[in-house]
C-alpha cells in the first residue's frame, strides 16, 4: 500500500493519483476517474477534485493509496 503524506489539510483525488505515480498526467487522472475506475473508501468516485483527508483510502488498478498526515 502506497502512502501519501499531506502537506496541507487535504489533497485532491487527481493530484493524489499523480503523486502516487498511478497516472502520468492530470488528463489521464480525469479519464480514469470519469470512467468509474477509482474508488475512495470503497465507493466509486467521479469527482477529480474530491478532497481527500487523513485516513482516506483510494483504490485504482489493483493499487491502494492511504492518505496520512
Amino acid at each position: 500500500m502506497e502512502t501519501i503524506k499531506l502537506r496541507e489539510d487535504y489533497i485532491k483525488l487527481g493530484q493524489a493519483l499523480k503523486a502516487a505515480g498511478l497516472v502520468e498526467s492530470g488528463v489521464e487522472a480525469k479519464l480514469v476517474i470519469l470512467d468509474g475506475q477509482v474508488k475512495v473508501n470503497g465507493e466509486t468516485e467521479y469527482q477529480r477534485g474530491k478532497k481527500l483527508v487523513e485516513g482516506d483510502i483510494v483504490s485504482f488498478d489493483s493499487q491502494t493509496i492511504k492518505i496520512i498526515k
